[in-house]
C-alpha cells in the first residue's frame, strides 16, 4: 500500500512537472486552466454535456488540455457556492417572467429546465469572469517559476564550468 501511494506521488510530482514545463508557455497553461473553470461553472446544470466543450474550446484558444482538465476539477470544487452567485446573475440577465414552455413535457420538468437556464446564463457570465480574472495570475506565477528555474540552470552551469577551469 505504502509503495502505489509513493507510486502515486510520483506520478503525480512527474506530471507537474511536465505541466509547468510544457512548450508554448505558461500563456497555453494559464489558458487551459481558464478554459476548464469557465466550462465547469455552467456544466452541472446541462448533465455534463458541457464537459465536451473543453475539447474545442481548447483547440481554438491554443489552451493546454491538462490544464483544462486540472481547471475543470477545480471548478467541481468551488462550484456549489458559485451556484447560488450564478442563479443570481442568471436572475438578473433573463426576464423576471421567463419560463421554458416545451409542449410535450412534463409541467414539472419545464420548471426544472427554467430554473437550470438562470444557472446555465449565469455560470456562463461567472465562469468566463472567472476564467479571465485567474488566467493572469496563474500566467505571472508560472512565469516567475519558469524564470526562478532558468536562473537555477544558469548558476548550476556556472559552478559547472569554474569547476572544470580549476
Amino acid at each position: 500500500m505504502k509503495q502505489r501511494l509513493a507510486g502515486i506521488r510520483r506520478w503525480i510530482r512527474y506530471k507537474y512537472t511536465l505541466l509547468m514545463r510544457t512548450k508554448g508557455g505558461a500563456s497555453r497553461v494559464a489558458m487551459g486552466f481558464a478554459i476548464g473553470i469557465a466550462v465547469e461553472m455552467f456544466t452541472l446544470p446541462t448533465f455534463g454535456f458541457a464537459f465536451l466543450l473543453i475539447f474545442p474550446l481548447v483547440y481554438v484558444l491554443k489552451g493546454n488540455l491538462p490544464a483544462a482538465l486540472i481547471g475543470f476539477v477545480f471548478g467541481k470544487i468551488i462550484y456549489i457556492p458559485m451556484a447560488f452567485l450564478n442563479a443570481m446573475v442568471g436572475g438578473w440577465i433573463l426576464p423576471h417572467h421567463f419560463t421554458l414552455h416545451i409542449p410535450f413535457l412534463y409541467d414539472w420538468v419545464n420548471r426544472v429546465l427554467s430554473a437550470s437556464l438562470k444557472l446555465i446564463v449565469g455560470g456562463m457570465i461567472n465562469g468566463t469572469i472567472l476564467g479571465a480574472l485567474l488566467y493572469f495570475p496563474i500566467k505571472i506565477s508560472l512565469e516567475k517559476y519558469q524564470e526562478k528555474r532558468r536562473e537555477k540552470r544558469r548558476l548550476r552551469r556556472g559552478r559547472l564550468e569554474e569547476g572544470r577551469a580549476e
